[in-house]
């Protein structure tokens, strides 16, 4: 690869656009680039499942010829972007990481496929991810494990591990992915890049292959706030009236009114590693020395109910595998760790599936409230760092030990359960050099003031500007 190649690979979506529009580069250079970066990194990263090498070609010649006779109206346009391999695509297998779909071919796309054909965006390929999304480590007995790309021996997240390996490696400047418990933030954050998850319904969710449709969230993740938002928008619904739809060209502004943001006295920064509450912390202040009003909030009822509400997903996963005839008739089939949560869902009983949505409500009225003071709430993405692959348990902060699932989706829940939009964004790494993610949660509908706020905090730093390489 050469030396201007690799620099094309790590540069803004906008920028990127800038240079295909004056003919400066062609699509085809940088989906060569992409497919020769997949093909030297993949092998070991276990980013993609499946690659179109042929198929983004020929979309990027027929880009090419097109922007000859015409300037396109999307920045995504000839951009090589990447999909989370439980998105249908037409003619294009669509494993959801499993072998009970290894060879189901869908006959058309998903929503989100469709929009971004759209845009003449180019899919370089389909993203490994944790099985049937039902896992939030990224490691996959069928496809292989995605590896954190700042250090191989350690996990990606998940359960989007792919497409954040994909996009923090420059094996594509985008990617998308779902987030029900936290699977587009969580590897997002422990790799370095942006995670965004939108307002619950704001992208459809037709056409992908469910985990929980209560809490399923269609997400990008980008490494910087802007391509993040660029994405948003080809994929987002139309926004209720009154409520601003982001526009990526205008983050860089300055804001209009200080923004309030809330520091939470409980849950978030309870039992986490002392390196990231001092990189949260940091950022705060980073906030504060740009003009933000820092306000101490309360979410009183959250750390008591979480695992109550969240009772829901364990209920509406078994139910869907079951409703499609894959469990238990093909239990073999499944990862050890998939068919034993969904064993714990078959046991689950009523009352507790009834409960969780009176204690999702409460967490939700505990947001809303706090939402009457500030504009959005700053929190850890992850208690801790990356953990090694198969580290099944970890102990934070020297407490005792606890099952690594449960540490890394302790810090996102809550915002799948209220449906409030959040996103991830790097604000430092660790002694050993591992990323550290802090997010931003606001209101529904507030994506344009979350991400003006990210952008500006991203702006004054130079986190979301380094790469493993």
């Amino acid at each position: 690869m050469t030396r201007r190649s690799s620099e094309l690979l790590f540069t803004s979506i906008a920028q990127v656009s800038r240079l295909l529009q004056r003919k400066e580069i062609s699509s085809l250079e940088l989906v060569d680039a992409v497919l020769l970066r997949i093909e030297e990194r993949n092998p070991k990263a276990h980013a993609f499942i499946t690659v179109l090498g042929d198929q983004a070609r020929r979309a990027a010649k027929s880009a090419d010829r097109a922007m000859q006779r015409s300037k396109p109206r999307s920045p995504l346009y000839g951009i090589p972007i990447s999909l989370k391999d439980n998105f249908w695509t037409k003619g294009i297998r669509t494993t959801a990481g499993s072998k009970i779909l290894a060879k189901f071919v869908p006959e058309e796309d998903s929503d989100v496929a469709r929009k971004l054909a759209a845009t003449s965006a180019i899919v370089v390929g389909k993203t490994n991810m944790h099985e049937f999304a039902y896992g939030i480590t990224g490691e996959n007995p069928h496809y292989g494990s995605s590896r954190n790309p700042w250090d191989g021996h350690r996990i990606s997240g998940g359960s989007s591990g792919g497409s954040a390996v994909a996009v923090a490696s420059g094996m594509g400047f985008a990617s998308l992915g779902t987030d029900t418990g936290g699977s587009v933030r969580i590897p997002a954050a422990l790799c370095g890049i942006v995670g965004l998850k939108p307002t619950y319904g704001l992208v459809s969710a037709a056409g992908v292959v469910p985990l929980s449709v209560s809490f399923d969230h269609v997400g990008t993740l980008a490494r910087s706030v802007p391509d993040a938002c660029i994405v948003f928008e080809a994929i987002a619904a139309p926004y209720p009236r009154g409520h601003a739809r982001p526009n990526w060209r205008k983050l860089s502004n300055r804001w209009s009114h200080k923004p309030r943001i809330g520091w939470p006295r409980n849950f978030f920064f309870e039992r986490i590693e002392p390196e990231v509450r001092d990189a949260v912390e940091t950022a705060a202040r980073q906030f504060e020395s740009l003009g933000a009003d820092i306000r101490e909030v309360r979410l009183p009822h959250v750390a008591d109910l979480i695992d109550r509400a969240t009772n829901l997903v364990i209920a509406e996963a078994s139910h869907y595998h079951e409703s499609q005839g894959y469990y238990p008739r093909f239990a073999s089939k499944y990862g050890k760790d998939v068919r034993g949560l969904l064993a714990w869902g078959h046991e689950l009983r009523a009352v507790d599936y009834l409960n969780s949505f009176a204690a999702g409500e409460t967490i939700l009225k505990d947001f809303e409230a706090a939402f009457e003071h500030v504009d959005a709430i700053i929190a850890p993405t992850s208690p801790i760092v990356a953990p090694r692959l198969g580290e099944g348990e970890i102990r934070v902060a020297g407490e005792r030990e606890t099952k690594v699932r449960a540490e890394l989706l302790r810090m996102t829940r809550p915002s799948n359960i209220t449906g409030m939009p959040a996103i991830s964004i790097p604000c430092g790494f660790t002694k050993q050099g591992l990323p550290i993610g802090t997010q931003l949660i606001g209101p529904r509908w507030s994506e344009a003031r979350l991400l003006h706020i990210a952008a500006a905090y991203e702006e004054s730093t130079d986190w979301h500007a380094r790469h493993p390489d």
